[in-house]
């Protein structure tokens, strides 16, 4: 119990000090340490001037690890991410030239302006934990997380993220606009420049103490059939979806369910609870599932999103 108490001090530090600078954006922070406690890569989508990057930043800067920033552009290759073979004059060899891939906390921003050839050359470091360069593989840092952010609202000169690639995200996180409260926070905020630096608040032997809190949360096995059926519903099997699944054309994998299962442990430690709870599913069920199901076109024709239709399913599942 008193590991738990402690865990969430932790969880609370860092995000108050986050929150020194970047104002709102809340469930942005919860699912940022949520990846970063469950051991899994995010992805953020919103319009342009919401803080994704800004809050990515702050983050870097309060837990004690690397972090690498990549501008991804139209014209970047796969080498300005993972490195290359560069000949050495003086040895007449070839030698490996690591990329900024090879960091604690990676931020792909604009994940969407690069080709298929770039984003696929992060698979095997999001999945594998390891880099190709030549002949030889490279383990990568541990922890490391890749952070990607999204326009969603321009199409023209973009490459959309195929599903092969977004499955390999934990957690798709939507960003929302300020309320009218936080907007003006802002305005005063900006009205007054300063700079300061944010106080390191998390360290590698917390990440470590963290995780195995997160690992003694207990989960009933109640909850891990609601899981499963919640997973399942998607793809229909036996009816569970109730009538929702014919908006669904391709259901989630079972990494769904395994992420579900991290997931509500880490919103379980967030409340200071050594359980789950049925809301813990339901508080992460729409940033796991609504990357992974595919939507019919009678979803388009009635003008319904993911979320949409993961409400319908959370609605339709029986809640142990």
């Amino acid at each position: 119990m008193q590991q738990l108490e402690r865990s969430r001090e932790l969880i609370q530090a860092a995000r108050d000090e986050i929150s020194r600078r970047v104002v709102g954006q809340r469930e942005m922070i919860d699912g940022l340490l949520t990846g970063i406690l469950a051991g899994g890569h995010i992805l953020l989508e919103g319009v342009p001037g919401l803080a994704k990057t800004l809050t990515v930043r702050s983050l870097a800067e309060v837990i004690d690890a690397s972090f690498q920033r990549i501008q991804f552009t139209p014209d970047l290759l796969p080498a300005d991410l993972v490195g290359t073979m560069i000949y050495n004059q003086q040895t007449g060899e070839f030698v490996p030239r690591r990329g900024p891939v090879f960091t604690n906390i990676l931020l792909a921003d604009e994940i969407n302006r690069a080709p298929a050839k770039v984003q696929s050359a992060l698979l095997e470091a999001m999945e594998e934990r390891q880099v190709t360069i030549g002949d030889t593989s490279y383990e990568l840092a541990e922890p490391f997380f890749v952070l990607a952010t999204q326009n969603p609202i321009e199409q023209e000169g973009t490459y959309p993220l195929p599903e092969a690639q977004l499955d390999r995200f934990m957690l798709k996180l939507y960003v929302e606009y300020p309320t009218p409260d936080e907007e003006q926070e802002i305005l005063r905020r900006i009205g007054v420049p300063q700079e300061f630096d944010l106080n390191k608040t998390i360290f590698q032997a917390d990440i470590k103490k963290l995780r195995e809190s997160v690992d003694s949360v207990t989960v009933d096995e109640r909850i891990e059939d609601y899981i499963v059926r919640l997973v399942v519903a998607t793809r229909d099997v036996e009816n569970e979806g109730m009538g929702a699944t014919r908006y669904i054309d391709f259901g989630a994998s079972p990494r769904a369910s395994i992420f579900l299962h991290r997931c509500a442990r880490v919103r379980a430690l967030f409340e200071g609870r050594g359980y789950v709870i049925p809301e813990d599913v339901k508080r992460v069920a729409p940033d796991v599932l609504r990357h992974r199901i595919v939507l019919s076109y009678e979803a388009d024709s009635e003008e319904l999103d993911s979320d949409d239709v993961v409400t319908m399913l959370l609605s339709t599942v029986p809640v142990p």
